[in-house]
């Protein structure tokens, strides 16, 4: 006996599937402990035909179907006969729709992506009935199969809606379907015919780093391909892949995509996995990770890894001397940099002020703007291919001379001479400056020149902090030789709050807080923050010995002796919160460990911009790993922003990040030796646990391992504002509770709908939106995380037009009472600003 198929095709008569459909009826009215029922209706429709037709006969589907109503019609099964009626008549409808797209698609593997579709997707809201009358809005009958792919993608991502947010994922599975297709195409023209093949191509193309073929066989290779899974390309929205596709995808120099989504993954797995013993092993941790969407890369890391070119950290932060050489070599290595993609900290707080002494002649310094403007004009220059600008944020200290024409970099008010709108200016604060504001605002502050109190006093103000810089600070107030500059503290403050209001920035930096809580302050002092005000760790100025002129054959050679000093470089990576079980222990040490130690390999894997960069990494290992998706974390365990339940729960899931990255680091540290300067730490002493009151018998346990088998990373934790790697991952950026539940973005000239992650009418409450948060909440919850990090964080503050001066001045007091160590943007709803995609991690 043969069965017809409906597309006419013949396959051999299987009675199991009849019992399968049966029981699933008997199922779908509550009884599902008719197994054996079904089994014997199914025995009597095979009996019927056998009865009505003989053996040897070809029966159609829809013959069996009528077989299977008169059975369960004969056997009083009235309640299933309807549910398995109504189940029929709903997979005719569900065929009618698929059937009229085959009026236009020729290419049976898009319709069968509709068919899955169709069956992933069996809400109300989600009928490709939808999506077809869409279609048939914008296509015309002479449209090629491409064009109408696109108006396909067009279509279903203009369907999304928030009472139907998961048209963005639809909309994206057709888009996959049409990069894999593209892809295919291509793959024949360079006879690709498997992921080995691909990289053996693309590394002759100088796509691939020929370092990938070094270190794995083909017997590998041809392993970690069959391990790929491209049903995973259905975890990305339409928004994310996009993204992907147009930024993180390997291209050739036309432009045209040759590498898949899952290829990428495992291509940035591979790469990050080199140095493990068993690499293989490793390689599919990190792609289950990544492909999983449970964590993600920061950018560089993601566009490089794998590539010739493979510069993979985000951040870096450099000390300005105040010398002509060094102010130049500072630009240098920016420049250098901002080339391979990384984003820049310059702390000026070590150059003179305008009017100061050069060689001693008095009134002759021009101050930092002008070198400022230096770096402003860097930032634009070296561009990144043409791929975006530069990005460098510029720190100065609140007591420098220079600090009120600092203010004015960005605002629209002032002389336009002075001014450095591409830079983004960030203020070092010792918390007395914020004391004095809450109990003391019209006291005088001091503004001195940093040479002055050098030449003068004979110590470096900016080289202390906490209760040592205040008496030096005080030393300097009553120094009658020192030239002094006095405004109120009232009068400072305004110009800060009117440069954050007018333009989100300067960005705040806490040196007291931060240094307090350095675990490596035995080895020097932490003067600032880098681009995205997360990184935080030990400074020092590079600076020059001496020049020697020597002879190689026959010619003069000139040759620079430099101390290296501390170039601060990070490499980052973001937990996804809102793709993780934050209550799954086993799971969240999985991604934590496996995402610390592929960190811990990007020290040694990385091509450095700069041998300054490479030296400092070398010296702490320092990483940052991160979090995204806070705000979708909270809503997935229904919990609100502004309630006591959230600072519980993030205080218990920041302390296991936390708990497991410093478990992960010292196993690596066992295997493969601590950071050079873990001696005399406050790691190796303990101080760092007992200073955040980390009591409990695990975390002494714990503080005892550190002890005896050391740690292999200096620094550990920084949380990044992940800017784009939280599109990618289809969660809510940073710590930041989103902007809105739903909003329109324009994309290749269409309004594309967005939502926000999991939008439901059950979460739609949940999600309070960034402009309608007490921000004092958000404050406190930071405080509450600080503790668990030992860098910092990428907090914004969200302001209205409402906020009176006053309000947001409590907002920066209270920052520094809790312990924070920066603030980001002060973000106003009439401000429109984007997060540096160096540091989206």
């Amino acid at each position: 006996m043969k069965i017809i198929k409906r597309d006419l095709s013949f396959a051999d008569f299987d009675v199991s599937k009849i019992e399968n459909a049966i029981y699933k009826a008997f199922v779908s009215v509550g009884d599902e402990d008719k197994k054996k029922l079904a089994k014997d209706i199914s025995n009597e429709v095979y009996n019927d035909i056998l009865t009505e037709r003989g053996n040897d006969v070809e029966v159609s589907v829809e013959d069996v179907q009528d077989y299977v109503e008169k059975a369960l019609t004969r056997n009083n099964h009235y309640e299933t006969l309807k549910s398995y009626i109504l189940y029929r008549e709903k997979r005719n409808s569900l065929r009618k729709e698929l059937n009229s797209f085959r009026d236009f698609i020729e290419d049976e593997k898009l319709i069968d992506v509709f068919s899955k579709i169709q069956n992933d997707f069996k809400q109300e809201g989600y009928e490709l009935d939808r999506l077809y009358r869409k279609f048939l809005s914008f296509v015309k009958l002479n449209s090629s199969l491409k064009e109408k792919v696109e108006l396909l993608i067009k279509a279903s991502s203009e369907l999304t809606s928030k009472e139907n947010p998961k048209w963005e994922y639809i909309s994206a599975r057709i888009y996959a379907y049409k990069i894999h297709t593209d892809i295919e195409e291509y793959e024949k023209e360079l006879h690709i015919t498997d992921f080995k093949s691909k990289i053996k191509v693309l590394t002759k193309l100088n796509l691939y780093g020929s370092y990938i073929l070094e270190n794995y066989t083909d017997d590998e290779i041809d392993e970690l391909e069959s391990y790929l899974d491209n049903s995973r390309d259905e975890l990305f929205t339409y928004s994310s892949l996009d993204l992907v596709y147009k930024r993180y995808l390997i291209c050739d120099v036309h432009k045209r995509v040759i590498e898949t989504m899952q290829q990428m993954f495992m291509g940035i797995a591979m790469h990050l996995a080199i140095p493990e013993k068993n690499r293989v092993l490793f390689a599919k941790k990190v792609y289950d990770v990544l492909s999983n969407l449970k964590a993600t890369v920061a950018t560089p890391t993601m566009s490089n890894a794998r590539k010739p070119f493979h510069q993979l950290s985000s951040c870096f932060i450099d000390t300005v001397p105040d010398t002509l050489k060094g102010i130049y070599r500072s630009i240098d290595n920016f420049a250098q940099v901002s080339k391979h993609g990384g984003g820049m900290g310059l702390y000026f707080g070590k150059v003179r002020a305008s009017g100061s002494d050069i060689r001693g002649f008095k009134g002759v310094a021009g101050g930092v703007i002008r070198w400022i403007k230096l770096a402003n004009d860097t930032a634009v220059a070296v561009d990144q291919l043409g791929v975006r600008q530069g990005s460098c944020a510029v720190y100065l200290d609140v007591w420098h001379k220079d600090v009120p024409e600092f203010l004015n970099l960005k605002t629209n008010n002032g002389d336009d001479r002075m001014k450095a709108h591409d830079v983004f200016p960030a203020i070092c604060f010792p918390n007395l400056f914020w004391r004095l504001a809450k109990e003391n605002i019209n006291s005088n502050w001091y503004l001195f020149c940093p040479h002055e109190v050098k030449e003068i006093m004979g110590f470096c103000l900016e080289d202390f902090y906490g209760d040592e810089w205040e008496e030096k600070y005080k030393l300097c107030i009553k120094e009658p030789r020192l030239d002094k500059r006095i405004l109120t503290v009232k009068d400072l403050v305004k110009l800060i709050l009117k440069s954050q209001v007018e333009t989100g920035t300067p960005f705040v930096f806490n040196r007291d807080n931060a240094n307090n809580a350095n675990p490596n302050s035995h080895r020097g002092m932490i003067y600032s923050s880098n681009l995205c005000t997360e990184i935080m760790q030990n400074m020092s100025e590079i600076s020059d010995c001496e020049e020697k002129i020597i002879q190689i054959n026959g010619d003069e050679h000139i040759i620079t002796d430099v101390k290296a000093g501390d170039f601060v470089v990070c490499n980052l990576a973001s937990l996804v919160l809102g793709n993780i079980d934050l209550k799954n222990d086993e799971e969240m040490e999985f991604v934590v460990s496996t995402m610390v130690r592929a960190l811990d390999n990007v020290i040694d894997l990385n091509f450095y911009p700069t041998p300054f960069a490479k030296i400092t990494n070398s010296k702490y290992r320092a990483i940052g790993l991160g979090t995204s998706g806070y705000h979708h974390a909270l809503v997935k365990n229904k919990i609100m922003w502004q309630t006591q339940e959230h600072l519980k729960f993030m205080d218990e899931v920041y302390e296991k990040i936390n708990y497991f990255a410093i478990k992960e680091s010292s196993n690596i540290a066992k295997e493969k030796g601590s950071y050079k300067y873990f001696e005399g730490s406050e790691w190796e002493s303990g101080k760092y646990f007992e200073q955040r009151n980390y009591g409990s018998d695990k975390w002494i346990k714990l503080k005892k391992e550190v002890s005896e088998n050391g740690l292999r990373n200096a620094y550990l934790l920084a949380v990044a504002p992940t800017g784009s790697t939280s599109i990618i991952a289809g969660t809510t950026a940073g710590i930041d509770p989103v902007m809105m539940r739903y909003f329109l973005e324009e994309k290749k000239g269409a309004i594309i709908p967005r939502v926000a992650p999991e939008l439901t009418p059950e979460t739609f409450w949940l999600y309070e939106n960034a402009h309608e948060v007490d921000q004092m909440w958000s404050i406190k919850a930071a405080g509450i995380r600080q503790r668990h990090i030992d860098q910092g964080q990428s907090l914004n503050l969200y302001i209205t037009t409402e906020y009176k001066m006053s309000q947001i001045l409590n907002l920066l007091i209270l920052s520094s009472e809790v312990g924070l160590k920066s603030i980001y943007y002060i973000r106003s709803k009439s401000l429109d600003i984007e997060d540096c995609d160096s540091c989206s991690a």
